[in-house]
């Protein structure tokens, strides 16, 4: 029956390769069910919500992606947007969370529209390939500052600025800023600081030695090492068969997204996890010869639309967006070929839940190396952006810097789209420019011009 549906002879395969893949998989992406409950609880959601609407999309969306297109292909929660997610909808943020899932649940209503009509095709080759290696490294960036923030060893100081009587005169004593927010260097000889860096070092170790599931590893070791730095907080733990209460599946606000006209957030969530799932699309499954270099292929459409159907259904069951995961090249270099390696990965997810009273074990110091290192394997793409070209490099640049220096991935997307087509107009390489560039160019600069950069 498993040979006949997904065709294991045809792609050269068999079942227990296929499921040995499928475990590597879930194995070197598992991370994520520990690590997006430490980022997006940051909102006020309940840990253990988290975790169990993390591993039933990532269940059921990889389940879909296997037996709808048959490719061995892995999503979850995404990194870098879920870092989105958290900022938008932290107090500093000002959207209450149920409002921003709402705004990703209309993110995946879009992407369903865009598929069907084959435009987020047309988009993907619109976008100029620097800007989208771009991307990737300014929200690495972004996700590394995130870690470095959760492990204490930067830490958040504000110190006093005495107004000059001219703002006071003009302003008023409720219009006045008197603090300003500095980062500085933690004690590394304590607590969250130290374990995380201990966690740093043995994740290092693991990755440098091509260990799968390294991050995994990683978590779990420093988990272990915070119990005498009395940083994993064990005290009245006892292990009990999990009871989800405060889930939010279904709370999800979309009057309230439509309300608050978050049509810039949900550009943002659209936009990164348009040219995220194309570009893992095409890297893990290049090598199965069912996509080529330029990302067609008779099965582009269907897995496109499955990952704009699991947006929404993350949305609903209480994540940020779900989204295609590179890591399942690591399934894929284990021999595996077709939609059984992701239907054994999602039932790993599944299975998973049972973790879910062990969430509450671990600490920001054990997920803080995970998000460190994750940082560093977005920033490698850096090497793949001509910088020579500087129409090509300037405005790669500031999407680079601009995401982490403003805290907000949108901003450096902007600039970047913004004077990439500026500059190749100006210099004589209007043919470089795709006529949707010009669209998208115009939009930023409204959205800027009339609404501000906030």
């Amino acid at each position: 029956m498993l040979e006949r549906f997904f065709q294991l002879k045809k792609h050269k395969t068999d079942v227990r390769t296929e499921i040995i893949a499928g475990i590597t998989t879930f194995m070197t992406m598992a991370y994520i069910i520990f690590l997006n409950p430490s980022i997006l609880s940051s909102t006020g959601m309940d840990p253990q919500a988290i975790l169990f609407a993390t591993c039933v999309a990532a269940g059921v969306v990889t389940i879909a992606m296997g037996l709808y297109v048959n490719i061995p292909v892995a999503l979850a929660p995404g990194m870098g947007l879920n870092a989105y997610f958290a900022v938008v909808a932290s107090k500093q943020g000002g959207m209450d969370w149920r409002i921003a899932l709402g705004a990703v649940f209309i993110s995946g209503i879009v992407f369903v529209i865009l598929t069907v009509t084959n435009v987020r095709q047309l988009l993907v080759v619109a976008i100029p390939g620097s800007l989208k290696k771009a991307i990737t490294v300014g929200i690495g960036l972004f996700i590394t500052i995130i870690g470095l923030k959760l492990s204490e060893i930067l830490v958040v100081k504000a110190h006093p600025i005495p107004p000059t009587m001219e703002e006071f005169a003009k302003n008023g004593v409720a219009q006045l800023k008197f603090f300003e927010w500095d980062l500085f260097l933690g004690n590394l000889t304590q607590g969250a600081p130290l374990v995380t860096l201990i966690g740093l070092i043995i994740t290092a170790v693991l990755m440098a030695n091509h260990v799968k599931g390294a991050l995994l590893i990683g978590i779990l070791a420093s988990t272990i090492i915070g119990i005498p730095f009395q940083v994993t907080p064990t005290e009245g733990f006892v292990f009990q068969l999990p009871r989800f209460t405060n889930l939010a599946v279904g709370a999800l606000d979309i009057p309230g997204a439509f309300r608050m006209g978050l049509w810039t957030v949900v550009f943002t969530f659209t936009f990164v996890e348009l040219f995220d799932t194309f570009g893992t699309l095409v890297a893990t499954t290049t090598k199965i010869g069912v996509i080529d270099e330029k990302g067609k292929s008779p099965v582009i459409g269907k897995a496109m639309l499955i990952d704009a159907l699991g947006v929404s259904f993350g949305a609903l069951v209480g994540t940020s967006t779900v989204t295609a995961y590179v890591e399942s090249a690591a399934g894929i270099g284990e021999g595996g070929r077709t939609g059984l390696t992701a239907v054994t990965t999602g039932v790993l997810f599944l299975l998973a839940l049972l973790l879910a009273p062990f969430a509450a074990l671990i600490p920001n110091a054990a997920t803080s190396p995970a998000l460190i290192i994750v940082g560093l394997l977005m920033v490698t793409t850096i090497r793949e952006i001509n910088f020579e070209d500087f129409t090509e490099g300037f405005p790669a640049f500031l999407t680079i810097t601009l995401m982490p220096f403003t805290y907000n991935i949108a901003n450096g997307i902007a600039a970047g789209l913004t004077f990439y087509t500026l500059l190749k107009l100006l210099t004589g390489k209007a043919k470089d420019i795709h006529w949707l560039m010009y669209i998208l160019a115009g939009l930023v600069i409204v959205r800027y011009a009339f609404l501000g950069g906030e």
